[in-house]
């Protein structure tokens, strides 16, 4: 697996230490970087990323306008695009999560954790930091009305994978704990998807927690 990727935040230190953490890792090269939302989108049609790093607050346009328009260009959409938040901006995650993102975490997660998300984004998958899905659906859940009814749409197994799956567990990890074939998972995850009309598994996270599947 190799991947190519564009670091976006407005601060040097923070793209700096991103890009020594990334390209030490097999397989992963930073292609480019952007100090502002508006130079991330010029970049991601330029270079065509497998993956852009984005970050919430920025000058010219913000990473949630910059996925926005990043998602919904047929010509960069191919591009994920994983959020690096700090637990004060979970309200603009979450607007950048339904524009579109593929995952996020959180800039202290740590450089494992960044190369797994940039990881998980090549292969289609999204890697959430847990404490952040915990903290900003639980917050967003608080004046949202929960539905009693919301998993009748779904089959027992499909609603354990989907409790798991908003608590951030990885498609291996569910297959391990749930006895089932990483195909399975994946195949459950895809009918999930076609039930509810979800784009990811990051949406998934998000219907469970909003409609009171996990609490």
């Amino acid at each position: 697996m190799s991947a190519t990727v564009v670091i976006a935040d407005d601060q040097e230190m923070v793209r700096t230490g991103f890009q020594l953490i990334l390209d030490g890792q097999e397989g992963i090269t930073v292609v480019g970087q952007a100090a502002d939302g508006l130079r991330a989108v010029q970049l991601v049609r330029e270079l065509k990323p497998d993956v852009c790093l984005m970050d919430i607050r920025m000058p010219k346009v913000d990473g949630l306008q910059a996925t926005k328009r990043i998602k919904s260009d047929p010509e960069t959409a191919r591009t994920n695009v994983v959020i690096v938040t700090t637990f004060d901006m979970d309200e603009y995650v979450y607007g950048a999560l339904r524009a579109g993102a593929s995952g996020f975490v959180v800039k202290s997660s740590g450089p494992r954790l960044l190369a797994e998300a940039v990881r998980a984004a090549v292969h289609g998958e999204s890697l959430i930091s847990p404490s952040v899905t915990v903290r900003l659906l639980e917050h967003l859940t608080k004046s949202a009305a929960k539905s009693v009814d919301a998993g009748a749409r779904l089959s027992p197994q499909e609603l354990k994978v989907t409790t798991r799956v908003a608590r951030g567990w990885t498609n291996n990890e569910i297959a391990a704990d749930m006895f089932l074939s990483l195909g399975t998972v994946k195949s459950h995850l895809s009918n999930i998807q076609d039930k509810l009309g979800l784009r990811n598994r990051v949406e998934i996270a998000a219907w469970a927690w909003e409609h009171g599947i996990v609490s």
